[in-house]
């Protein structure tokens, strides 16, 4: 995942050592040697993560990072704090300045490079939120979203899942002495089950439970639909390093180490309920904004309308950031001869099924739009055209392999569709319109090959 990282630190030799590290795993670097400098890169160049150190001169980091976090425009952008200072008031100054975490000197190179790309995928989709509000407000909406690390303290309804009962009852009251309502769940099943029935604005897990893996805990919440955006914080003993790894990869936003220090608990747990009402606030937001024009009523999806609008503020990103941008046109083959078989009531039944197919399977950060009778456009940023080639792919499958209620049809068999699907990547200089008429020709030319298939667009030559 391609990303640029600002590095801060008076001393050169810490620099290097970090951009080293990090130009290794392929990041662009950017470097600051002092607080001032800082802010001026984060606000002009926007990083898509800050590793900020707390000791310099003139203006410490922990002054650098209100003010990151009291900036509109740099107010989104994660900051891990990487530092030699070792002690719990300093940890806590860090988070409650805004910092996403505190590394302590030496630390330890997998921890840090999966806490980087963990904050990384936060960021793309906290920045997909943004834009799209920004769409909104272009075509009429309302833009008054507060800063994600607002004044106001918040409180919430937090769901502990802890084995111990000792730990679990702790952490409960830690967290209702700050007005939060807690929930104590002693096993995962049960902490699995007041999930699918019940709203939070957290989860705490304990990497341990009495039946099971705390990590396979994580990984369903992620995956299902109800909890794929809930915090979750991780509670991990001090050793157990390559846990937090996982946890990382598989979409835990924090963690705990053991034994709690109640400051640092509530420190980690007001951060991240703060980042999910900022989530929920432009999420709620952007839906009120959108009207009836910008969507299209049989699916949900947006319409032409949108995705034009969209699409360009999507390219112009990409092209700044210099990250690449796919997009697949897929058309279902034959609908017409749906329609003419089993009537038009069906043929609105198997767009809206394929519909759901498609959005349903793809990121949150992800846009799909019907741009007109059977035709429907995925717009996949930071995507590489053989990685959207792959997802192009496993949707062809997976429409080729779904039955369609095909109610009233003179047939019992069960009845399938397939879709042809054409597939192009951005190149430099290119705009919307062209893009879209390179991923065209390449549906066309999955059509004229036999259908049901998926066909790349050529690279033209850049400008």
């Amino acid at each position: 995942m391609p990303a640029r990282v600002l590095v801060v630190d008076d001393v050169p030799a810490n620099v290097k050592i970090l951009e080293a590290k990090l130009t290794a795993e392929y990041f662009e670097v950017l470097t600051a040697s002092h607080g001032r400098a800082a802010l001026e890169i984060a606000q002009a160049e926007q990083p898509d993560i800050i590793l900020l150190d707390v000791m310099m001169p003139e203006m410490d980091g922990f002054e650098v990072c209100r003010r990151l976090k009291a900036d509109a425009r740099t107010a989104h952008i994660p900051v891990v704090m990487v530092t030699a200072l070792s002690d719990m008031g300093d940890r806590v100054t860090g988070l409650d300045a805004g910092a996403d975490d505190f590394l302590t000197k030496p630390v330890n190179d997998l921890i840090l490079l999966s806490r980087v790309k963990s904050l990384v995928r936060l960021k793309t989709s906290m920045d997909e939120w943004r834009l799209r509000e920004a769409t909104s407000g272009q075509l009429g909406g309302d833009l008054s979203v507060a800063a994600p690390f607002a004044d106001a303290e918040v409180t919430g309804r937090v769901l502990v899942i802890e084995s111990d009962p000792f730990s679990g009852e702790k952490i409960c009251h830690l967290l209702e002495q700050k007005q939060c309502t807690t929930v104590l769940a002693p096993t995962g099943k049960e902490g699995s089950r007041r999930c699918d029935t019940e709203d939070f604005d957290l989860v705490i897990v304990s990497l341990y439970l009495e039946d099971g893996d705390g990590l396979r805990l994580c990984s369903h919440l992620r995956s299902s639909e109800r909890t794929r955006r809930l915090p979750i914080l991780l509670v991990i003993e001090p050793e157990e390093m390559g846990g937090l790894v996982k946890g990382f990869e598989i979409g835990v936003n924090d963690y705990l180490f053991r034994p709690i220090e109640g400051n640092e608990l509530w420190a980690r747990v007001r951060t991240q309920m703060r980042r999910k009402r900022y989530q929920d606030l432009m999420r709620e937001n952007y839906q009120r904004s959108l009207s009836l024009a910008l969507t299209d009523s049989l699916t949900g999806l947006y319409n032409r309308r949108y995705l034009n609008a969209h699409l360009s503020s999507m390219i112009e990103r990409s092209h700044s950031d210099g990250k690449p941008l796919s997009l697949f046109m897929l058309d279902i083959d034959h609908f017409k001869r749906v329609n003419d078989t089993y009537g038009h009531a069906n043929g609105d039944e198997v767009l809206r099924q394929v519909a759901g197919l498609i959005s349903h399977n793809l990121r949150e950060f992800d846009l799909t739009a019907r741009i007109g009778g059977e035709e429907f456009v995925v717009v996949m940023p930071d995507t590489p055209i053989a990685a959207a080639h792959m997802v192009a792919d496993r949707m062809r499958k997976m429409v080729a392999d779904t039955d369609m209620p095909l109610r009233g049809a003179a047939t019992t068999s069960p009845q399938r569709v397939t879709v042809s699907i054409g597939v192009a990547m951005l190149v430099d200089g290119e705009g919307g319109d062209e893009l879209l008429r390179r991923a065209d020709e390449a549906l066309y030319a999955a059509k004229n090959a036999g259908r049901n298939r998926v066909m790349l667009a050529p690279l033209k030559a850049t400008v």
